[in-house]
This record gives C-alpha cells, sequence and structure tokens, in this order.
C-alpha cells in the first residue's frame, strides 16, 4: 500500500483539496483521492468542466497520505473508483 501515488485535486486559489462531505450533519471531511492522474482529470471535466482550470492535480505517495489527513482536519480519504458516474468509497482513518 505504501508505494502506492493518489491523486488529489486541489485549488489554484486558495491551496484547498477538493473533499467530500458523505453525511452534513455529522460534518466529516473526506479528502478526495484518485488511483491514477486522468482519473482525476476525467472527474474535473466531467462534473466542473467551468472551473476546471482553476484546480491543478497534485500527487502524492501513500507514505505521506497521514500527513495530509492530519494537517487538514480530514476524517478519512474518499477513493474514488469510478470518475464518470461517481463510485466512491469512504475510508476512515484509524
Amino acid at each position: 500500500m505504501y508505494s502506492q501515488t493518489y491523486y488529489l485535486v486541489r485549488s489554484r486559489q486558495n491551496g484547498q483539496y477538493l473533499q467530500a462531505r458523505p453525511d452534513e450533519e455529522q460534518r466529516l471531511n473526506y479528502v478526495l483521492a484518485f488511483r491514477e492522474q486522468y482519473e482525476a482529470l476525467s472527474y474535473l471535466n466531467t462534473h466542473a468542466p467551468e472551473v476546471a482550470d482553476r484546480f491543478g492535480i497534485e500527487s502524492l505517495p501513500a507514505s505521506q497520505l497521514q500527513e495530509v489527513l492530519d494537517r487538514w482536519e480530514f476524517n478519512g480519504i474518499a477513493l474514488v473508483r469510478d470518475p464518470v458516474e461517481p463510485q466512491v468509497e469512504f475510508l476512515s482513518r484509524t
């Protein structure tokens, strides 16, 4: 797992990562993560083409993922399995 690279979508305007909130009432934040760069680009171009140019794709080795979760106070990662018809697997950190 530590040899895996994830791709995160980050705002060029304020530096924040794109996140998912599966339940607004619980206020849980999960950073969106993709296994391939082209999946992240496809997600942006499919679901937000008018603002896609405001985001960049950042590669992150799995060994540094915990640091991002801690720094930005995410509850876990939302691993996107299908970027066109979003199928998301929510993985809470332990």
